[in-house]
């Protein structure tokens, strides 16, 4: 797990694009564009020197926050820099063989990152770049314990442990923050758990 700290490699701002791009292409970069700033997850692409030519929304968001809200568009944090440093090192000795890595940065139990760092290797770009991508894990597992609640038919109660339960608190941890006992929350746990095999049940 890395420690986060403040000392990125400074990298500039440089978008590229094709000189000789037509309509139909302004088109579709158009399009491509709207999709990655829409996605949850934070997207980065830096070339191999480490600047950067393009951030999404969610990506300066969460860089910032990797930064203790001291972000800038002039650099990436340390830990994900680390991670691309990795890749780019292991390629050249394992003969392109490497060309992903991945791990996690974890802020707090509500803060788990996964971050992904692969080669794109791309015909518009005179070199190979960097794509980084950057997963909330917390707010993945919510999503899918939102669709979870949905799926089984929970009641609110339910609902509100599993949610804690799925974003990896304790039972201990769920009847603190819930304020009732931690009996009750195994009663809870265990209606859930009763609920889920049943819908498992009708599957089959």
């Amino acid at each position: 797990m890395f420690t986060l700290t403040k000392t990125s490699p400074q990298i500039v701002v440089k978008p590229q694009q094709p000189d000789n791009i037509d309509l139909h292409d302004s088109k579709r970069a158009y399009f491509l564009q709207e999709v990655i700033e829409g996605l949850e997850d934070g997207i980065l692409i830096l070339t191999e020197a480490g600047e950067l030519l393009h951030a999404n929304a969610s990506a300066l968001r969460l860089c910032c926050q990797f930064n203790q809200d001291n972000f800038s568009h002039n650099f990436v944090p340390s830990a994900i820099w680390h991670l691309c440093d990795t890749l780019l090192n292991s390629r050249s000795q394992f003969s392109n063989q490497l060309t992903i890595v991945s791990d996690e940065i974890v802020l707090d139990k509500s803060n788990i990152f996964r971050i992904r760092v692969r080669l794109l290797d791309l015909d518009w770009f005179d070199e190979p770049c960097l794509l980084v991508t950057i997963e909330n894990r917390y707010e993945s597992l919510k999503n899918l314990a939102h669709t979870e609640v949905k799926k089984f038919e929970m009641t609110p109660r339910e609902a509100e442990i599993w949610l804690l339960y799925r974003s990896n608190y304790s039972y201990k941890e769920i009847a603190a923050k819930l304020y009732i006992t931690l009996n009750t929350v195994k009663k809870h746990m265990k209606n859930i758990h009763t609920k889920r095999q049943a819908f498992a049940t009708l599957d089959d």
